[in-house]
């Protein structure tokens, strides 16, 4: 089939709210691209040439006569809006449930139990932005020695803290601490070490970053290609995500731009296998912090390297290009957005057909596994129809 696999998360990148959203919170017509597209424009004619504008109306993005890839959109079927649900759902795992979200802060006694074993008090525990918590109670922070806690509209338990008050592998032993103890009904999605430097008034949040998540039901794609000796090189969070689960060899990144170098650092090094990719700042940089002219310009950064990528492409590789969920900068809020994600795949010998709505993120991932010769639990294969 492909000797290769190019998968790239274009994280929170949606493409029009779902039918469900309201019941998750999200304000009226939330639509990442079409938003941007409509209220800023895009210039995007690599994507646009893919079929991007082929999957719906898209303002300034034209549809394809003829577009160069495979495209669709995929519905995400389990519940909830967040990193590790979209994640988990493209491997092959639909959660029954959602993660336990916390509007209004952690309960007494998970903040106690936390509290006495880390031996320090903590600030804050409300739903917040990061970047506006850190500068409200970061000074608070620096003279007190307490690190910031907070969560958001998803699952996640945050810890906050400056690097020169907290080190670094104290923070760490203190997220690694959180996780153990929000287990049960409190098993949230994600513990996250969430580090800065500056001084009041000029808090910058730093690479350092790292993501505890929850571990992967046993079965899902990348057990399943480890059992076949199929390499897996993750670059981003994608590691975190799964806890290394499967994955050979992994790279961090520190913005998208990297991200870019190292996916093409990756194609050169790995022979065959899976390259499984998440660019975050689509997310994490312009979607919570409402910054419809970063988001657009990311855009149009991923857009102008796609040429050289293409370039990096050998014959028997495919490319897929999808995302994990929403998060539109141009509604209320700063919260993910539940909507539909969209689906482009390319490569020399990648069939540029229709692949229409599809019923689960897992379709991906049963994808990729019918390419190496296994199967996960959920999902419908489309690789005979690109081939």
């Amino acid at each position: 089939m492909f000797r290769r696999v190019v998968w790239i998360v274009i994280d929170s990148v949606g493409i029009g709210a779902m039918p469900d959203a309201a019941e998750y919170g999200d304000p009226p017509g939330a639509d990442t691209l079409g938003n941007i597209a409509r209220i800023r424009g895009l210039k995007v004619p690599n994507l646009a040439r893919l079929g991007l504008g082929n999957i719906k109306p898209l303002a300034g993005i034209a549809p394809a006569e003829t577009p160069t890839g495979a495209n669709g959109r995929c519905t995400l079927a389990s519940p909830g809006k967040d990193t590790t649900t979209g994640h988990w759902e493209m491997v092959g795992i639909h959660l029954a449930r959602p993660f336990p979200l916390y509007p209004h802060g952690f309960p007494p006694e998970i903040m106690a139990e936390f509290e006495r074993r880390i031996g320090r008090q903590s600030l804050g525990n409300v739903a917040a932005s990061g970047t506006e918590i850190i500068e409200d109670l970061g000074p608070q922070h620096m003279r007190t020695g307490s690190p910031i806690v907070y969560t958001s509209a998803d699952s996640v338990f945050q810890v906050a803290a400056h690097e020169e008050v907290i080190p670094l592998w104290e923070l760490y032993k203190i997220c690694e601490t959180a996780r153990e103890i929000l287990r049960g009904p409190h098993e949230v999605g994600r513990v996250i070490a969430r580090p800065f430097i500056g001084a009041p008034g000029s808090f910058t949040r730093t690479t350092n970053r790292h993501d505890y998540a929850v571990p992967p039901p046993k079965g899902m794609l990348l057990d399943r290609l480890e059992e076949r000796g199929v390499p897996v090189y993750g670059v981003g969070k994608i590691f975190d995500v799964f806890l290394g689960r499967g994955i050979r060899e992994s790279v961090k990144t520190k913005n998208n731009l990297d991200g870019m170098v190292k996916i093409l650092e990756a194609m050169d090094s790995l022979e065959a296998g899976l390259i499984f990719v998440n660019l975050v700042d689509f997310d994490q940089q312009y979607g919570h912090r409402n910054d419809i002219e970063g988001y657009g310009a990311a855009l149009e950064q991923l857009d102008a390297w796609l040429p050289q990528f293409e370039t990096a492409l050998r014959p028997d590789d495919a490319a897929i290009f999808t995302a994990d969920h929403g998060c539109d900068p141009t509604t209320p809020g700063t919260d993910h957005t539940r909507e539909y994600v969209p689906l482009v795949v390319f490569g020399p010998q990648v069939r540029a057909v229709n692949l229409g709505l599809r019923g689960s993120l897992s379709d991906i991932g049963q994808t990729v596994a019918a390419n190496f010769g296994a199967s996960i639990e959920h999902g419908a294969s489309f690789l005979k129809e690109i081939i």
